[in-house]
């Protein structure tokens, strides 16, 4: 299967980067091909400019700038998102990334006013993730970004693929073996992909 990894972390001894490798690791162990995005070490610019919005309703000339992200999108036979949560959404460079990237024509098209999915080829979406506080203080709080990989996401895929959800709540307070739990279960996870 055709991986676009995308990760979204500034700092390469975080946690999320071991989410990161260890994912990685584990797709190409089970022959996965996998093409790694990291939006900081490109240096993605997360701002939609005055011009890209213009032209955002533009297909395909709304793919300037990003024509390279998009044709990563569109090799992906599966999406796995490796980011922190940080203050309940995703971080700036990859919002900013959906912004730029998801584009009518991309991941979504319009029929006669109406929004049509535009991203069948993806079966699998998982999002892998880290939230410094308790999932009761998430959950209290609507938890945005579960939300928005469960329900909006998921809503441009294959209406029959398969998402995965891996969160690891209060990694503040987390201790090694809870850590390794997780790292464990995203393991799991990615060889059943």
């Amino acid at each position: 299967m055709r991986v676009l990894l995308i990760y979204a972390h500034p700092v390469e001894t975080s946690f999320c980067a071991a989410l990161k490798e260890r994912a990685l690791k584990t797709l190409v162990a089970n022959g996965h091909s996998v093409e790694v995005l990291d939006l900081y070490e490109q240096a993605f610019d997360p701002v939609l400019s005055r011009a890209e919005r213009l032209a955002y309703h533009d297909v395909p000339e709304n793919r300037e700038g990003v024509a390279a992200e998009v044709e990563q999108v569109q090799r992906a036979e599966a999406l796995v998102l490796v980011y922190p949560v940080w203050n309940f959404g995703f971080p700036a460079i990859l919002k900013g990334y959906f912004d730029r990237v998801f584009l009518p024509g991309v991941s979504f098209r319009m029929e006669n006013g109406r929004v049509k999915p535009n991203l069948q080829h993806i079966d699998r979406l998982v999002a892998i993730t880290t939230y410094g506080g308790p999932r009761w203080r998430a959950f209290f709080l609507g938890d945005p970004p579960r939300r928005i990989v469960r329900r909006v996401l998921r809503s441009l895929v294959a209406p029959a693929a398969r998402l995965a959800y891996l969160a690891l709540y209060d990694l503040n307070r987390a201790d090694d073996a809870a850590r390794t739990a997780f790292l464990d279960r995203v393991e799991a996870d990615m060889a059943r992909l």
